[in-house]
């Protein structure tokens, strides 16, 4: 292992690189024997800079940005130097020579983390301005007044409202986008010189995702900060990297400025990386195609699903008023048809669907589905209905059994209904359906954990169409997935789709991967439905404010075309 000691030289903290990695490699030991994550990767990242950190799952990028905090497990083997340095320039360290104890002093008041998910980083249980005092106390003597004080502070600078109210709110009573920043105000609120960025947007809304990268950007204009993204969104990489390196299987492939690298990428599989991330407008052609080959009486036909005036309220609690989910929309999906549902969070799109695979409880209005009205069913009657329709979830890995394998997941649906006794008289059928969406029969005696995110997901496509649905109800099921992975899922999707020809609805806020599978695109905005169209009517000439700011609000990836939407995003904001 090379070592780097500590040093308290003074160094000019303007020209001298925050962190610097060296060399590094990283293998993990199993059970297997050693496996390599990282392979002899050296980077740098200069004050005030955002390097882009971009490659698939198991490319090794998010080890490479744990190594710099000192996360990795004890199972970890590492070799090489991560030189950290302080924001003044006044000491710097080898991160793998320190200690538990000197890697505490160093996390927060030298390199701070924003994570992926903040639901699961923030404590349920403690208010979230005692949470960011905690850090504050940790590195200084501080009175409990003045970090509640700097607490409070560092809220209202990362965009919090009423920050001197909010500091006593607990996560719960914060929407996602506002637990992220307060995920970037515990990043922030030692002043670190880097901060290291893990898929800080991915589960977010384009709209959020927008403030959010905003937010960042004023972190390092403002507070004079280095950031270390780790994104598979080449958009956000476009909107907000002033460098950018490419990881594949372990190996840092490329680097470049991001302007030269998106004109210019000189590695195939750069170029493949950035062919992946669908764009607005690619979804015209295939959509023609499925027009051309539906009949004269198409339309004419009794639609599948049929919404009018429909409305959904949740009772309220403690005395407190109902709280209306989606408030009198109509809307049809026809045989064979693809509606992509849009909407930034609570827009009322989850819901919408949840109540067609009769899991809400319909309040007002009508909704029929597969000839059955929903407004007062009874489960009884709804249960003939069940089978002809599909679900697939945004996580698999929370939606499948982890105790159950691959097939048995798979064959939950024919067992449940009846079509096979149990899993091992499915396994046929099953076997069939994991070819279907290209997964290797061999698959199916795996575990969840034991797949990708990618191949997870193919399974849960494959328990969806188990039943060969009429409908199939398809939830955010690209949203968590790599660029590459996506690009394949969503192929995949189009070829089932064609194949066994089931109507879909499909829930998304990405309006690129929406526009590339659906006929028709509706637009919802606090459960009402503001436009619906096509996707070169609701999309090409977006009529609503609220369509227009979603679009604004999507990354392409593209830097110098990104710098002029976002500040077209600004005009139309303000």
């Amino acid at each position: 292992m090379t070592q780097t000691p500590a040093s308290d030289t003074p160094v000019d903290p303007s020209t001298t690189d925050v962190v610097s990695i060296k060399n590094l490699s990283v293998s993990f030991s199993t059970d297997r024997g050693a496996v390599k994550a990282v392979d002899d990767v050296t980077l740098s990242v200069r004050p005030g800079e955002v390097l882009a950190i971009v490659g698939e799952s198991g490319s090794g990028k998010t080890v490479t940005a744990k190594t710099i905090l000192g996360l990795l497990p004890e199972t970890a083997t590492t070799r090489g130097a991560v030189v950290l340095r302080s924001k003044d320039g006044s000491k710097s360290n080898d991160v793998i020579s320190l200690s538990k104890k000197q890697l505490r002093e160093v996390r927060g008041a030298d390199v701070s983390m924003v994570f992926q998910e903040p639901s699961t980083a923030l404590n349920p249980v403690y208010k979230v301005g005692w949470q960011i005092a905690e850090g504050i106390r940790a590195h200084s003597n501080v009175s409990k007044k003045e970090a509640r004080e700097r607490a409070i502070e560092i809220l209202g600078r990362v965009g919090i409202p009423e920050p001197e109210t909010r500091v006593d709110y607990y996560p719960h009573q914060f929407s996602g986008g506002q637990k992220q920043r307060i995920i970037i105000a515990m990043a922030l609120v030692l002043d670190p010189g880097l901060i290291v960025a893990d898929e800080p947007t991915t589960a977010l809304d384009v709209t959020v995702q927008a403030e959010i990268l905003d937010l960042l950007r004023r972190c390092r204009d403002d507070f004079g900060t280095a950031i270390v993204l780790i994104t598979h969104n080449m958009g956000v990489v476009a909107d907000l990297a002033d460098r950018v390196a490419v990881m594949y299987q372990g190996k840092l492939i490329e680097e470049a400025e991001t302007t030269k690298l998106f004109a210019h990428p000189e590695q195939d599989y750069t170029r493949a990386l950035l062919a992946a991330v669908p764009r607005i407008g690619q979804g015209l052609s295939q959509t023609r195609a499925r027009t051309a080959e539906r009949d004269a009486e198409w339309q004419a036909k009794t639609p599948l699903v049929s919404a009018r005036d429909l409305r959904i309220e949740f009772p309220g609690r403690m005395g407190r008023g109902g709280f209306v989910a989606v408030d009198g929309i109509s809307f049809d999906i026809r045989e064979g048809e693809v509606l992509g549902l849009v909407g930034e969070s609570g827009s009322g799109k989850t819901t919408t669907g949840r109540a067609i695979a009769g899991l809400n409880r319909v309040t007002g209005g009508s909704l029929t589905v597969l000839g059955q009205e929903m407004n007062g069913v009874k489960e009884r009657a709804f249960t003939r209905v069940r089978k002809d329709i599909g679900f697939v979830f945004q996580d698999p890995a929370s939606s499948f059994n982890p105790l159950l394998t691959v097939a048995e997941c798979v064959a939950e649906p024919l067992v449940i209904h009846k079509r096979a006794a149990d899993a091992q008289d499915a396994r046929a059928r099953v076997d069939e359906l994991l070819e279907a969406v290209q997964l290797p029969r061999a698959y199916g005696d795996r575990y969840p954990h034991e797949l990708s995110g990618g191949q997870r997901q193919r399974a849960s496509l494959a328990r969806g169409i188990a039943l060969d649905p009429r409908l199939l109800i398809a939830d955010e099921p690209t949203s968590a997935l790599d660029v590459s992975v996506q690009a394949r899922v969503l192929e995949l999707f189009a070829e089932l789709q064609k194949e066994f020809g089931f109507a879909c609805l499909f829930i998304s806020h990405d309006l690129a991967v929406v526009d590339l599978l659906a006929d028709r695109i509706a637009v919802l905005y606090k459960g009402k439905l503001v436009e619906e169209g096509t996707g070169l009517e609701v999309l090409g000439s977006p009529k609503d404010p609220y369509t227009q700011r979603l679009l604004a609000s999507l990354p392409v990836p593209d830097p110098v075309e990104q710098a002029q939407r976002r500040e077209a995003l600004r005009a139309l904001v303000s």
